[in-house]
Formats: C-alpha cells, structure tokens, sequence
C-alpha cells in the first residue's frame, strides 16, 4: 500500500485553489450580489431559514418558498462560480458515494466552488464539468465523503499545551502506580514550586493495581505543587492537598448534591473528586490566555483534519468558550466546521439572551446546533447511574452503589423545556440505562415525537435495554454510539455487570432493526481520534483481552462508515448538505490509501487517510 500512497501523492494536480469568496459554504459568497449572497446564506442547506422551517407551525407552502430560493440563489452560484474557476473531475480510484443503503461507487466526482456537480459516469463527468476542467487521479486510493463527527470536545484539545498526556508514550511506562509517580515526577521537575502540575488521560484501569492512586501518594511525591490527574473519563480528578485546599475543599466536607468525595475511615479526604463536585477545582485551574488559545487552534483542527474529519463538535462548550469559538479570529483561522453545543449545566441565558445565537444558526464556521445536558457520569469510573448495582461499589468504595444523576428530573425537564420551546435540539448525555430512562422521560414530557422531527440525540447511549430502542423509535431519537468502549473499557464493564449487559452496549444492529439512525463517535479526548479504529471497534466489538461483546450487533464496514457519515450528518439535520457524494452536497472528501470496503477487518485499522478536502480545497495532505 506505501506505492499506492506514493503513486497518489505524485498524481497530486497543485493547479486547485480556493475560488473567490466562500464556495458554497456556511458564509455569504463576496463577489455574487447581495441578495443572492443573503439567500445562500440563508438557504435551509446553510443556517437560519432552517432555524424559521424547524419552529412549530411552519407551513408546507413556507417550506417549498425556502426551497425554491435555495434551488435560485445555488443555480446563480454555479453560474457566477463557472466564471470564477474551473470544475475538477476526481477519478481514478473506488469512489464510495454512501448514498443509499447499499454501497454504491462511481467513476468520476465533478465538483465546482466547493459544491459537488455530478456523480457518475467519467464520459458524463467530463461534459459537465467543461474542457477547462481540472483533473485529480486518485491514482488507486478510495474517495470517500468526509467524515462527521458526532461527539467530541474540540475546545480541550487547545488545552493541551503544558500537561502531561499519560496516553502519550513519550510520558513513559504508567502501568503500575509506581512508574506512574515517577513519570509525573519527571515532568514536573520542568514546573516551579508553587505552580499547578496537570496530568490528562489518567485511567486507573491501566495501572496493575486497579485502583486510584491517592492524596498522601501524590504528597509524597510533590507536596509543593498543586498536582491533578485528570480522569480519562472526564468525569473525575484525583488532587493532592495543595490543589485541594486552593480549591477550598476540606477534610469532612460532604459531597455535593450528584457528586462523590472520596474518603477514608476517618473522614480525610483521599483526593478523588467526580461529577458535580469538580466545580470548586475548576473554578480555580489556571486558565489559557486568549493569545493562547488562539495559537492552539491550528494544531486543534489539524488532529480532526488528519482522521478525514470536516465536522467536528465541541460537546460541552462552556459560556467563554462559546465567546471564543464564534469570534472573528477563530472563524478567519477554521478550515473546518464546527458544530457547539452550549453546556445547560453551566446556564443558558447567555444563549438564550444573544439575538445572534439562534437554532442551527451559523456563525462563519461555527454551526449552534443544539444545548447539552448531562443526566450521570462514566461507566468506567463507575460514576453511571444505573438500575442495578455496580459489583465493585462506587469510587469511594460505597456498597450497594447504582450511580447517581447529576440532577433530578424535575430539573432537566424544566430547562430542557426552555431549551426545546425555543426551537434549540436537544443534546443529552446517557451512559448507564437509568440515565437513558430519565431521558426518554424528558423527552415524553416535553411531547417530542418522530413525528415532528426535532431528532433529540442520546450521547452515548451505551447502556441499552431493548424497550429503550421501541421508546427511541417512538421519539425519534438519533443515538450517538461509541463503540471504542468495547476495545477500551468491557473488560472493566464486565467486571462490574454481567455479559447480558456488557453485550448490548452500542447496540447498532438493533438500533438499525428499530429503524434508528445510529452514529458512531470517539468522544475526543476520552479515546484518540482515529476513524479507522472506530470503524474496527464497531465491526469486531473485541476488548483488549480478547473478548468479544455482542457479536450479533457488529456492524459490516458499509454500516461502520454510515455511523461515521450519513447517520450524524442526519443527526445534525446536515443530510442536505454532507454525508454523501451527491450532486449539490459540500464538496467535502476524504482520501484513503484503500478501500474499506473491500479490505479485511484485522487491516481497517492499518487504512491510512492521505488527504481531507473541505469544500473542493485540500486542507490537510500526508507529507511522507
């Protein structure tokens, strides 16, 4: 495969450059006129006259008006846009369209400022798309749609900078919590006394002792800085007593309401900390300057960009990282886009309050798609909220533990309420099966139905029963499957749950059975960005140790890719625009050094992304 990724790159056609304006992008076209710029903009493909056609009581004719001036203002586009710049004609390699149930590929791509023209036959391709055209020989690697993410947390891949990733080989050996105090005493060797020290992606499942490592462990090591691992899961830290007592926790202090404090015998505090009770930590961690934050970018979109990625989330965008994400410097830097969803647990007046913010509206490259909420925490963590007990107890220890909410239903209801009259999707956090039901309780409440298409989407969805999936049909929920626990984390789930539990996590068969539209996600930074590796958890559902969860709910590589394709391009109310190789969608691709359609399940993993094209425009190319 190295000659075929080395016969695409010296096919490479350098002549393709950026058209004047926008393309047919998120933003007005520069040079078209105004009113047609305003109606591109505002087309129900691009943003805000889809915030007027989702809000209750829109008729049909309104709808088909909508459509019409989208269908006028893109034909003027095209015409405008065939003076600006030639067509390119992609050929020369399997080209997996995704459009339809079954895999379907064409000869030839046809695309023009930034909108696809045709797909099909190369003869017809070449009519279209003019002699003029530019042609890109794929030299035997596969194009594909660019992929769509439908969970992860962009704005903490710019904190990245100044900690310690304890995923990272380059921290060294962590597997016992010996080696793992020494490499955290290597790196802070580098950090004044006095200062924080921050480790991410610590996972007590990877250390032989299966356990946390604790406060009077870390003060040995380092009682003069303020240390914090930060839990892999997201959901928890663990501190030592200089971090803690700048975060003003004290020994005997009882955990918040939907948060846990670890302790032992005597009432000292351990140093755990999980869900709600990280507030008083967070509140006090150093913060990035803007300066910095705005120089992180760059490396953030490239980690998106190299997996194939041209739509990412920021999952739990936090009121100033709201402030950021949509500024004119983040927008003038983004090369691709980006969908945040306001965090409802941190309040939502300041979206509620900003007429710019409005339903599916888009800001440059930023898309507002919905508000998050969050029903319980990590199974992993054994934070979940469950209807059965964990074997293992909870994180402190505590017997018989099921989990907790993180609120009550009262209150997600209320404020997801508001969120939903409003006319904002709904985004909800859902791990253990008690969670998922007080989200469907939410959701009947509310009186969302299919019917009505407002597609609330259950993150993660992990812990299923099968009357979840009748209820999910009934709402029209769209679930947002992470199949890289089945890799990561089943063998720890079965230490806690039996295999009849452990087995229907992710169920995506069952969901396709139930006529659900799954999606397949990595929760960056809880797992590594890695497309291919996503599709392999989801097609092999085997752990680390060999176990294999569910192999009645694997997925065939063509339904793996829908997961990462048209299933959260539907669930971003993007299908119209993304998703898909289709006359009239985004010119967004992603190259592949094979096809996996047709490589062997132990080899998806090893298929190497050679290029992401967003818009016609090549924003990212291996370089070896």
């Amino acid at each position: 495969m190295m000659g075929r990724a080395a016969d695409y790159e010296r096919k490479l056609s350098f002549g393709q450059t950026e058209a004047t304006g926008t393309g047919a992008g998120n933003r007005p076209i520069a040079h078209l006129p105004q009113t047609v710029a305003r109606m591109v903009w505002t087309s129900p493909s691009g943003g805000r006259a889809t915030n007027e056609a989702r809000q209750p009581g829109l008729g049909g004719l309104r709808m088909m008006r909508l459509f019409a001036a989208t269908a006028f203002a893109l034909g003027v586009l095209s015409a405008h846009a065939a003076e600006a710049a030639p067509a390119v004609i992609w050929r020369g390699g399997p080209i997996i369209t995704m459009d339809g149930d079954q895999p379907n590929t064409v000869e030839a791509v046809a695309t023009r400022d930034g909108r696809i023209l045709f797909a099909g036959q190369l003869a017809e391709a070449r009519r279209i798309a003019g002699a003029d055209a530019v042609d890109r020989d794929l030299a035997g690697a596969t194009l594909a749609p660019g992929f769509v993410d439908a969970h992860s947390h962009f704005a903490l891949a710019l904190q990245e900078a100044g900690r310690l990733n304890l995923a990272d080989p380059a921290a060294g050996d962590t597997s016992d919590i010996r080696w793992l105090l020494a490499a955290w005493t290597r790196f802070a060797a580098k950090v004044p006394k006095g200062e924080w020290v921050i480790a991410t992606r610590y996972d007590q499942e990877e250390q032989a002792e299966k356990r946390y490592v604790t406060r009077a462990e870390l003060d040995a090591i380092l009682p003069d800085h303020k240390v914090v691992l930060s839990h892999i899961s997201g959901h928890g830290m663990v501190l030592n007593s200089r971090a803690l007592a700048e975060a003003g926790i004290k020994d005997g202090q009882a955990a918040p309401e939907g948060g846990v404090v670890t302790s032992d015998a005597q009432g000292r505090l351990t140093g755990g900390l999980f869900e709600t009770a990280l507030g008083p930590v967070n509140a006090v961690l150093p913060q990035q300057t803007y300066e910095e934050r705005l120089a992180a970018i760059a490396d953030a979109q490239t980690l998106y960009l190299r997996e194939g990625y041209t739509f990412a989330y920021d999952a739990a965008t936090r009121p100033a990282d709201l402030v950021f994400l949509t500024s004119k410097a983040v927008g003038e830097r983004l090369k691709l886009d980006l969908a945040v969803l306001p965090f409802a647990l941190l309040g939502l007046d300041q979206l509620f309050s900003n007429a710019e913010f409005t339903p599916q509206g888009w800001v440059g490259r930023v898309k507002l798609q919905g508000v998050k909420f969050t029903l319980d925490g990590s199974p992993q963590a054994r934070t979940a909220f469950f209807t059965r007990d964990y074997a293992k107890g909870g994180p402190d220890g505590a017997q018989p533990w099921r989990g907790r909410p993180l609120v009550t239903d009262a209150q997600f209801q209320a404020l997801a309420g508001q969120a939903n009259q409003r006319g904002w999707q709904l985004f909800v956090h859902a791990n253990g099966d008690a969670a998922i039901d007080m989200a469907i309780r939410g959701f009947d409440a509310l009186g969302i139905k299919a019917a009505a298409d407002r597609r609330p989407v259950v993150i993660h969805s992990q812990f299923m029963r099968q009357d979840h999936l009748d209820a999910y049909s009934r709402i029209g929920v769209g679930p947002a499957f992470f199949s890289n626990h089945t890799f990561y984390w089943a063998d720890v789930h079965r230490s806690n749950f039996g295999p009849q539990v452990v087995d229907f996590i992710s169920p995506f068969s069952a969901a396709r059975a139930a006529g659900l539209t799954p999606s397949n996600h990595s929760d960056y930074p809880v797992t590594g960005l890695n497309t291919r590796f996503q599709m392999w958890s989801a097609m092999v559902r085997t752990s680390r140790t060999g176990v294999v969860s569910g192999a009645d709910q694997r997925e065939t590589a063509y339904r793996a890719l829908q997961a990462l394709t048209t299933g959260p391009a539907w669930q971003a109310f993007e299908e119209a625009r993304r998703g898909r190789i289709k006359s009239g969608l985004l010119a967004d691709f992603v190259v592949l050094d094979r096809n996996p359609l047709t490589t062997p399940v132990d080899a998806i993993r090893q298929i190497r992304v050679l290029e992401t094209i967003k818009e016609g425009v090549s924003v990212w190319r291996r370089s070896e």
